[in-house]
């Protein structure tokens, strides 16, 4: 680790070096300081875009500027996410978007635009790689860094390199992120939310315990609403009492979840920053407007998914060897249903055709209310779709595919349509 600067602290918003015991920047005035007894020592970092998809709506919509915004999609969808504004009056993401709006009815849907959140994504993504090869992608918005060995590259300690990044991001993007810094991935993705928006905080060494102590075992990695009540059955509400047990007990109690109980509740995480994980699927799912039963009603929208899955392989030069069906019923219980392939695919007509027989088995008359379509078991598309030896129209069919998405690509999306999606694209437009 490189060693500690002869300062305490520094300004966020003109780098300005400050003691630990300044309020406000000498240089420019702003109370942004940062300060901490083991800033200089820290590299692993945890950078999470603030309210993303909504951020990047307002900058391209300065009106928006002062409006709670909601992104999202039909009165029968759910809340894909939702600015700082519509979070004070509840929105949450995930949430159904009646009770959205039942929440906040002043609020300004707007309808997701993934094509441009990726683009931006990418962008913020290659600002990061400037700054270290070791980039763990977590999603579109958040990512792992680790910054150790870079001090002499950028001249700065991580800490810096850092603020300087989210700066960078404001003031060329549009858009704010938050930064968490730690000595481990846990701690980096915890301190990344402490202070949300434009935040910035430091988790070290020497205080994780104390830190810990009175923190909800929810904010342990893995643990969700069911185990929760499993915990809380046992009486273990804090991650304080997880500190005070053996590890051996908590894996006779919860297998292998207690080893990661044990250590993680003591701040200790080996995981390092793993530069291949970039996806590991590639999907697409539409929620109904109204709830939907009949195959013939269903097959239309599979379609267009399929569609929507091939275009982001091929954009991204991937292909995947087993597709996934996913359903949601009207009573939200969740369904997926996969199948792999002999050989990986890009194609929408090999996606399509199997999710077709997947669908077929799950068509019996329940009430879907949300389908989806994937592949997984992602590889480079050069073993892709071989000529089909048994199925001879196969070969016509992927020929014909090409041809369509030549004029898609000159003409526009919407310029040849099948007989599956006649109109259906429209209608989810």
């Amino acid at each position: 680790m490189p060693s500690a600067a002869p300062f305490s602290g520094f300004c966020r918003d003109c780098l300005k070096e400050m003691a630990a015991a300044a309020r406000r920047c000498v240089a420019c005035g702003s109370p942004r300081l940062l300060s901490h007894a083991e800033l200089y020592n820290l590299t692993l970092a945890h950078i999470d875009c603030d309210a993303f998809y909504a951020s990047i709506e307002k900058r391209d919509n300065p009106e928006l500027a002062d409006k709670p915004v909601i992104i999202g999609g039909g009165k029968r969808g759910v809340v894909s996410t939702a600015c700082y504004i519509a979070r004070i009056h509840g929105v949450r993401s995930a949430m159904p978007m009646f009770k959205a709006l039942e929440a906040c009815p002043q609020a300004v849907v707007v309808k997701p635009n993934m094509e441009k959140y990726s683009r931006v994504g990418r962008e913020i993504r290659t600002m990061m790689l400037e700054l270290t090869p070791l980039v763990q992608p977590l999603s579109i918005d958040e990512a792992f860094l680790d910054l150790n060995g870079t001090e002499r590259l950028h001249h700065d300690p991580p800490a810096r390199t850092l603020a300087r990044f989210a700066r960078r991001v404001e003031q060329e993007v549009g858009i704010t992120v938050s930064v968490g810094l730690s000595y481990c991935k846990f701690l980096a993705k915890v301190a990344s939310d402490l202070q949300k928006p434009r935040g910035f905080s430091v988790i070290g060494q020497a205080e994780a315990v104390d830190f810990l102590k009175e923190r909800p075992v929810t904010l342990i990695w893995g643990v969700g609403k069911a185990f929760a009540a499993t915990l809380e059955r046992d009486g273990i509400r804090t991650i304080g009492q997880l500190q005070t047990m053996e590890e051996a007990d908590l894996m006779r109690r919860y297998g292998s979840m207690g080893q990661r109980l044990y250590r993680l509740s003591r701040g200790q995480d080996e995981r390092v920053v793993e530069t291949d994980g970039e996806a590991k699927s590639v999907s697409s799912e539409t929620t109904f407007n109204d709830d939907l039963s009949r195959p013939e009603e269903l097959i239309p929208h599979l379609r267009h998914l399929s569609e929507q899955v091939a275009l982001r392989l091929r954009k991204s030069e991937l292909a995947g060897q087993t597709v996934v069906l996913k359903l949601k019923t009207a009573d939200f219980k969740l369904r997926t249903r996969n199948r792999r392939l002999e050989s990986p695919t890009r194609l929408a007509d090999r996606i399509f055709r199997v999710g077709l027989q997947l669908l077929e088995k799950e068509a019996d008359g329940t009430i879907y209310r949300l389908i989806g379509i994937g592949v997984s078991d992602l590889t480079d598309p050069d073993l892709a779709d071989p000529p089909d030896l048994v199925d001879p129209l196969a070969t016509r069919r992927a020929a014909a595919e090409e041809a369509i998405n030549k004029l898609r690509d000159k003409f526009g999306k919407s310029t040849v349509e099948t007989g599956y999606t006649f109109g259906q694209r429209r209608r989810d437009q």
